[in-house]
């Protein structure tokens, strides 16, 4: 079955749209929800108590994964046209994106194993199983946040596509661009500060989800337009 531009658009628009639902789920329902700022037992209790919860946030995160690669495909095979070497380049960046997010799942999965209550764990405490947990969280945040420096090229150099080209309006590249270099300030700023502190994470949000949540939008409602610079 053939698809035209519009109908590829529109089809990457709605994976696009899940991608953004599953990693806000996973996010803030879940590991902001659960984590108790540094108090290790108190945040494995609730990860205890939220057990099913805890683990549909990992399965969001690995839905969001799996409708993220045929989204940013479908971009590429939209853009090449443009410039076939950047839309190349933006594909590789976040297939490392991907492989890095998926390996860092482990992290994710870790507190459920150490609060799991098997034998072999009877030579800690509960303490320091809660403890081994809460490092795992602070690992996978970290991973995440490597993560996103490559996710963050990539809406760099789709923005620009965007904005060179004449398939979608161009403040959705800048906007989109904007979203890519907070994503760089966002992680750049964690691994620079003391502690991985992030005081500059809320305000950086705000254009992240603006120019993430406009693209998707456009995607799935109006498509793109014919390049009729093509032959």
């Amino acid at each position: 079955m053939n698809f035209s531009n519009k109908q590829l658009a529109r089809i990457a628009g709605f994976f696009y749209l899940q991608v953004i639902v599953c990693g806000l789920f996973s996010e803030v329902f879940v590991r902001q929800a659960l984590r108790v700022g540094d108090n290790a037992l108190a945040t494995a209790l609730n990860i205890r108590d939220a057990e099913m919860l805890f683990r549909w946030g990992i399965s969001a995160d690995l839905v969001n994964l799996v409708f993220g690669l045929p989204c940013v495909l479908i971009i590429y095979s939209l853009f090449k046209s443009v410039n076939k070497l950047l839309a190349g380049l933006a594909l590789l960046f976040v297939a490392i994106q991907t492989a890095i997010i998926a390996t860092n799942l482990l992290n994710q999965i870790s507190p459920l194993l150490y609060l799991s209550n098997d034998s072999y764990l009877n030579t800690f405490s509960q303490q320091q199983l809660a403890t081994l947990s809460l490092q795992a969280l602070h690992l996978q945040a970290q991973g995440y946040g490597i993560a996103l420096v490559f996710f963050g090229f990539y809406c760099l150099i789709i923005g620009y596509l965007i904005m060179v080209s004449n398939l979608i309006p161009r403040f959705l590249g800048v906007l989109y661009a904007i979203a890519g270099l907070c994503y760089l300030i966002n992680t750049f700023t964690m691994l620079l500060s003391k502690g991985f502190a992030n005081p500059w994470f809320v305000y950086l949000a705000v254009p992240i989800f603006i120019g993430e949540l406009g693209l998707a939008l456009w995607l799935l409602i109006a498509g793109v337009r014919e390049d009729k610079t093509q032959p």
